[in-house]
């Protein structure tokens, strides 16, 4: 691979996981392989000037814009800081300053708080309004939802505060308010928050203010900026917000020397195990205000100030059982019981294993010392074994055979890590784990059947497949514990109105595998109706956008299943809606069906993303990359070189932003 292929696919790989972390609150990397990734693609790209894009992920800060709030722009840009992950790395930061200063200076150490960033404006010891961080330049204003956090002043105390200012912190849920809103959601059957930080910037976007107001959010203050602060360094002016009514972080100190950081930090480490909220590292910024204007900043952070991440924490406890789960799709997953340890503010018993592979590496035996660490998620995992403690163990853990559910031999397809078990018609926690999903809220969105419902409905005989929900009367429910004649009526309401859930939804919630919430929808625009996608061939599916060979075959196999066909046919005999509704189809054309499109540029007239909108609505595919099977490149001003190489090679032909309108005009 070439450095420019490279650099090419480390911005798809980067803009992709900003997406997940910013906009879907689904992380599916560490913030450490992250910023490895990032920090490659800024050396290739120091490289390589001839390869600057204006929309790479180092030119920019990551962003969480929720459409159902108020765009404000930021008066001061709110930029993402530099990572750390050593103290060699924290002294290079600190040699830099001093070479760049030339005079003496202090450094502000801080806990970096694992929440959601906030900025505040005040105006007469007044809160006028409170907006994230976005994308940095613009974010949403969340004013109603903050004034319920009650750590937050409405208005100020004390004396000496500035007509109007700025300050911003950190929006956190702490740990017992995390687990028992986990407690919950698990009891009504909704998805669980992966970890605090995606629960409180979840909790500050919600519509209902008095939802955020019962889920008890916190939040610690750490920057102030305004024309008339009252003091000339950064740790003054933090003290000074602390005696308006601001928390502040009890823990946040000056340091005059490099040691003093290092000893800063290895309090931390400790201090921070027993913390009621998360934390990931701390943040060290030069103190005063002039130097840190002299200092400046980068595109993308200020020159000023440094994180530095804490390794995940871990525990060494033992090893006494492993169970198997059955999830929905038949995928088997291997789970550690341990010997309970304190762990990032709460008590783990339970630990993921993930597959057959990661047992095999760690050559786990019954009666093993394991190390945990707990980086955030719901269940931590097992990072290694303490060999030098295995003494007196038991036998040597080797994955199942054999489903533990139903019984039947578990496969494994090359390639894929998982086992799982085929037996998709009759092994129970596939069965129930499909009405579960199928109920969900991203789903069919039935409210009132939560999991333990879907239990006890199964164990009676009462539903078998999620269309039998369909069957259900009022009276067949007057045998349920707990159930009354109101939460009847609202099931039952339930399931009536999810009639009217939109087709790329329902397939959606079919569960064939592989086929989430984006892809169902590319799908649905791609086919229009259930019927054309059943009769879709391998070539005609690989041919939409983002699916691709895994994606088409887990199709073809759902739909050549007897039993998933009947369950369709079903479906529709009750009036689930299997074609797009005709107001999605309007102004829809074939002008750019079968034609594979690469946009490259800066454009006039519109973005980037307005553009992809057009080529799908007018049946064609956008596609990241040149190649044979492109059929023209959109480019418009400063196009990629390596796109504009690669075209030229293979004869790809350019059409202008003006030519491609008239194109869709004609």
């Amino acid at each position: 691979m070439t450095p420019q292929e490279r650099i090419t696919e480390l911005r798809e790989m980067l803009h992709k996981h900003n997406h997940n972390y910013y906009v879907l609150n689904a992380p599916q990397i560490s913030d450490k392989e992250f910023d490895n990734l990032m920090r490659e693609l800024q050396e290739l790209e120091a490289e390589h000037p001839d390869m600057y894009d204006s929309n790479s992920p180092t030119q920019r800060v990551g962003s969480d814009l929720s459409k159902g709030f108020k765009q404000v722009a930021h008066k001061y840009p709110m930029l993402s800081l530099g990572n750390t992950y050593s103290k060699e790395e924290v002294a290079e930061f600190y040699n830099r300053v001093a070479r760049a200063l030339n005079e003496d200076f202090e450094m502000c150490c801080e806990l970096k708080f694992d929440g959601s960033s906030i900025s505040l404006t005040y105006v007469d010891g007044k809160l006028v309004q409170a907006v994230t961080r976005g994308d940095g330049e613009k974010g949403d204003d969340v004013t109603a939802n903050v004034r319920t956090i009650r750590t937050i002043p409405l208005e100020l105390t004390g004396k000496g505060y500035p007509h109007e200012f700025e300050i911003r912190g950190e929006v956190l849920m702490p740990w017992n308010v995390f687990e028992q809103l986990n407690k919950e959601r698990e009891r009504e059957g909704e998805t669980l928050f992966a970890n605090p930080r995606n629960a409180a910037s979840g909790t500050l976007k919600l519509m209902d203010s008095t939802v955020v107001a019962k889920r008890r959010l916190d939040a610690y203050l750490y920057y102030m900026l305004g024309e008339e602060l009252p003091a000339k360094g950064h740790y003054e002016n933090l003290m000074a917000a602390g005696e308006w009514g601001f928390k502040i972080s009890e823990t946040t100190c000056k340091c005059s020397t490099l040691q003093q950081v290092y000893e800063f930090i290895d309090r931390m480490d400790t201090v921070r195990k027993t913390l009621p909220f998360a934390t990931d590292g701390i943040v060290i910024k030069v103190n005063s205000l002039r130097q840190q204007k002299n200092l400046g900043y980068t595109a993308k952070s200020p020159r000023w100030a440094i994180a530095y991440k804490f390794q995940a924490e871990r525990a060494l406890t033992r090893l006494n059982d492993v169970t198997y789960q059955v999830g929905r799709t038949g995928v088997v997953t291997p789970v550690a019981n341990l010997d309970p340890v304190q762990l990032s503010g709460t008590m783990v018993r339970r630990a993921s294993l993930h597959n057959a592979d990661i047992i095999e590496k760690y050559d786990l035996h019954i009666g093993d010392m394991v190390y945990v660490e707990k980086g955030g998620e719901i269940i931590p995992k097992i990072t290694g074994v303490d060999l030098d403690a295995r003494i007196l163990i038991g036998n040597k853990v080797k994955f199942i055979s054999e489903c533990p559910e139903c019984g039947t031999p578990l496969t494994r397809v090359d390639g894929e890590a998982a086992h799982f078990c085929p037996n998709s018609a009759n092994c129970a926690p596939q069965l129930k784990g499909r009405i579960e999903h199928f109920v969900a809220r991203e789903a069919m969105n039935i409210e009132s059947l939560g999991p333990e419902t879907i239990e006890m409905m199964f164990g009676l005989g009462m539903i078998r497949d999620v269309a039998d929900l369909y069957t259900i009367e009022p009276s067949d429910l007057m045998f349920l514990p707990r159930m009354g004649a109101k939460s009847a009526e609202n099931l039952i309401t339930g399931i009536k109105a999810s009639l009217n859930v939109p087709f790329e939804r329902v397939l959606f919630a079919l569960g064939i595998r592989f086929v989430g919430v984006t892809v169902a929808k590319r799908l649905a625009y791609a086919f229009h109706n259930i019927d054309a996608l059943m009769s879709a061939s391998f070539e005609e599916l690989t041919a939409v956008e983002e699916i691709g060979e895994r994606i088409a075959q887990s199709l073809l196999d759902y739909f050549s299943n007897e039993a998933n066909k009947m369950l369709v046919e079903r479906l529709k005999v009750i009036g689930l809606k299997f074609e797009l509704d005709a107001e999605k189809l309007h102004d829809r054309t074939d002008k750019l069906k079968g034609k594979s499109i690469v946009i490259s540029g800066v454009f006039n007239k519109h973005s980037r993303d307005e553009y992809k909108a057009m080529i799908e609505k007018n049946g064609g595919k956008n596609v990241g990359s040149v190649s044979k099977a492109t059929s023209f490149i959109l480019a418009g001003e400063n196009m990629g070189p390596a796109k504009l190489e690669k075209a030229q090679k293979l004869n790809i032909p350019l059409i202008s932003e003006n030519d491609f309108l008239a194109m869709l005009d004609e």
